[in-house]
This record gives C-alpha cells, structure tokens and sequence, in this order.
C-alpha cells in the first residue's frame, strides 16, 4: 500500500516538474495578435455586394452568380465598363452592337455610362441563350465532351463569347468543331473556365431585355 502511494506521489512531482519547465504564453506581449485602434481589418468572404470585394487584387470568384458575373467580366474587360476593345466591343461584358440592339439597347455612348444597364444586359443575354440552348443543356449537363465536363454556366459562358450556334456545334460534334473569337480564345476554354457556377435561377427568355 506504501509502496502505490509512493508511486503516485512520484508520478505528481513528475507532471509538477515538467510543467513549471514550460512558460505561459502572455498574449498581451505580442503585439503582432492584435489590429491596432487606428488599423481596419479587412476579410474577403461571399457576399452578394461587389462593393465588398473592392479591397481585393481580383474580384471573388466563389461559385455563386456574382462570381460567375464578375470572372467573366475580369475576363473580358478586367471588369471595366467604360472600354471599347479593338473591334469595337462595348463595357464591361464585352458587347457587340448587334447583340445590343436585341436586347433593346440602341445608343452604345449611353450604354457605356450606365452601369446598371450593363448588368441588365448581362442577364437579359444569358437568358437569351439559355432560351436558344435549352435543349443541349438538358442532353449535356454532366458529360464530358471534348475533354470538358459539362455545366449549365460553361454552356452560356461559352455563348457569350461565340454565340449560341457555336456552341451547339461544339456539342453536336462531340467536340470535333471548335470555334474561337477573334482574339484566339475558345468556346471549349470559356466552357471549361466558367463551369459549375450557379446559374439555375436565369429563367430561359427568348425575347429578354435589358430595359
């Protein structure tokens, strides 16, 4: 019975030695743990307002909508508005003026200063193709094709950049047929690129606008 007690004991001075070995860490000494009163801290996290993002060297790209809208447009214009490429594509999504007058819009200076207009016209395009592509999306969605896997979002980004006749070609040919713009860029990387975004809620539309 002495002999148990002894050995508890021991093993009590033991973990008493070991312990005071160790020095408690003083967190208010370390001033690199806490943001001073004058600094702001700022996070990126998934949020519905761009304007949270601005803080940031890119845009969010998380797999909600905004960062299906806002990965294409770095893509197209490093998100700027107001520019007018080489061939004469409009804004931050790029538009063309055909695809502009479709979807009600008619002067490109306004079109250009007018923000909201450009995201209207965004979606009102997307729900055009979707209309246009509602077939293949339904035969498509989640095979792989030409080496792609197949999402709802990759098909209308690849619509925005070729149209939607250049992708049902792609489709139909397994592939074979790949079309680029005039930059070299292909339907298949926007397909690849842009894929599995949230792009359920876009209602099909053929005769959506932008106002």
């Amino acid at each position: 019975m002495i002999k148990r007690g002894l050995f508890y004991i021991g093993i009590l001075i033991s973990v008493g030695f070991v312990s005071s070995a160790f020095e408690p860490y003083d967190t208010k000494t370390k001033s690199w743990l806490y943001v001073d009163d004058n600094e702001v801290f700022y996070c990126d996290y998934p949020s519905k307002y761009p304007s949270d993002y601005n803080y940031l060297s890119q845009p969010y790209t998380g797999k909600y909508f905004l960062g299906f809208k806002e990965a294409i447009a770095y893509k197209e214009s490093r998100g700027m508005y107001k520019l007018v490429n080489s061939l004469g594509y409009l804004g931050k999504y790029q538009f063309g003026t055909s695809a502009l007058r479709t979807l009600g819009v008619h002067n490109n200076a306004s079109f250009l200063n007018d923000p909201e207009l450009q995201e209207k016209a965004f979606v009102a395009l997307l729900q055009v193709n979707k209309h246009k592509l509602k077939k293949e999306i339904d035969k498509y969605q989640g095979t792989i094709v030409g080496g792609i896997r197949i999402t709802e979002s990759g098909i209308l980004a690849a619509a925005h950049l070729g149209g939607a006749g250049s992708v049902k070609k792609f489709l139909n040919s397994n592939g074979a047929k790949r079309s680029r713009d005039a930059y070299g860029t292909s339907i298949r990387h926007y397909m690849r690129e842009f894929g599995g975004y949230q792009t359920d809620h876009i209602i099909a539309d053929s005769m959506a606008k932008a106002k």
